[in-house]
C-alpha cells in the first residue's frame, strides 16, 4: 500500500519528538483499517482530512501553479537531484518572502461566472 509506504517515510525521516500533521483529502485508502491501525501505534500523526468539494485546496493547487509558472517551465532539469536542488531554493525564497493568495471575486462574481458557463455549455449542441 503506497499510503502507508509514504507515512512510514515520514516516520523514518522527521526527527523523533515532531509532530506530523498530514492533510489529505477523503479518500478511503487514507481512512482504510490499515492505515487507521498505523496510526494508532504511531500517536504523534495527526490527520487532517479536507472537507469534499473544499474550496480551501484550491489555494494548494494554485501554489502548485505558481511553482510551476515561476520554475519548471521553460526549465531545463537533467537530472532529478538537480530537479529537487531547484524546488527546494525556490520553497526556501518562498517561504523568506511568502505572498498570500487572496480571492480576487465575490460569490456573487463567482456565481454570475459559473451560470454564464453553465448557459454555454447547456445551449452547446455535442
Amino acid at each position: 500500500m503506497e499510503f502507508k509506504k509514504f507515512l512510514a517515510k515520514i516516520e523514518a525521516q522527521v526527527p523523533v519528538g515532531l509532530d506530523v500533521h498530514i492533510v489529505c483529502d477523503n479518500y478511503g485508502t487514507h481512512k482504510s483499517p490499515t492505515i487507521v491501525s498505523w496510526l494508532a501505534k504511531h500517536p504523534r500523526f495527526t490527520m487532517h482530512f479536507t472537507p469534499t468539494y473544499s474550496s480551501w485546496i484550491n489555494q494548494v493547487e494554485r501554489l502548485f501553479a505558481e511553482v510551476t509558472r515561476e520554475l519548471l517551465q521553460r526549465s531545463d532539469h537533467r537530472s532529478v537531484q538537480t530537479l529537487e536542488k531547484d524546488l527546494r531554493n525556490w520553497i526556501k525564497g518562498w517561504n523568506e518572502n511568502p505572498k498570500p493568495f487572496i480571492w480576487t471575486k465575490t460569490a456573487e462574481e463567482i456565481l454570475e461566472s459559473l451560470g454564464r458557463l453553465l448557459k454555454r455549455i447547456n445551449s452547446a449542441r455535442h
